[in-house]
């Protein structure tokens, strides 16, 4: 009996994320904000984490024969460092943020604050409606999802039923997710950066967004040992 399709992509995804898994950004010196080589993910990779999310076919999963389920949920697990490189990439992004807004020796402008909105964007990964761009905006009117951490729930519960609780608990964690990106990118576009009490709250809602995103990690891990 042939095997799903649904892992025969895990080589070339593993090795588009293998590219971008070779440096990590470093801050500059004040006022300059460059983003994380991971900050930004091309359309490609989201299209092969669309593909991935699709279900397996019932052939190999719902006339009982536990032998490719579990050959599909090993190769899962093998392929977690790559389904969960976005998500390190965000928190890379988020901590050089909080590095730069937390900086007591350094000047700031309202040009340094839209370069860290900008960051927030790239690390919310097209799950902030309000923060995508036109054409992101067009897919996702369109039917396309371009959430890539929705992607990467689907894809690791995609051999759970939708209502198993850890694929419930994952999807759960994504939505204070996505509210913890919203409130930063919020705060972003209104506060003023010159004073060190609005920064100090910017970087103590990025802390708690790092937070969020490491919980909906493990959420992922979970579904993917489950």
């Amino acid at each position: 009996m042939p095997l799903p399709t649904v892992v025969s992509t895990i080589s070339s995804f593993s090795a588009i994320f293998l590219s971008n898994d070779t440096a990590r950004s470093s801050l500059p010196a004040k006022r300059t904000v460059s983003p994380s080589p991971y900050s930004v993910l091309s359309r490609r990779d989201i299209a092969l984490l669309s593909f991935l999310a699709l279900s397996p076919p019932a052939s190999a999963i719902d006339i009982g024969i536990s032998g490719p389920k579990n050959w599909l949920k090993e190769q899962k697990r093998k392929a977690s460092k790559f389904l969960l490189a976005p998500v390190d990439a965000s928190r890379q992004i988020l901590r050089s943020a909080y590095l730069t807004l937390t900086k007591t020796d350094a000047t700031y402008t309202d040009e340094d604050l839209e370069k860290i909105r900008q960051l927030f964007i790239s690390a919310a990964r097209d799950c902030v409606p309000q923060d995508r761009s036109s054409f992101v905006s067009f897919q996702a009117k369109s039917g396309v999802e371009v959430c890539t951490f929705r992607l990467i729930v689907k894809n690791a519960a995609s051999l759970l039923g939708n209502k198993d609780p850890v694929k419930l608990k994952a999807e759960a964690l994504l939505d204070n997710l996505t509210r913890s990106f919203t409130t930063i990118s919020g705060m972003a576009s209104e506060t003023n950066i010159q004073l060190a009490s609005h920064r100090e709250k910017i970087a103590d809602a990025v802390s708690d967004t790092i937070s969020d995103l490491d919980k909906f990690e493990q959420g992922i891990r979970d579904c993917l040992e489950s």
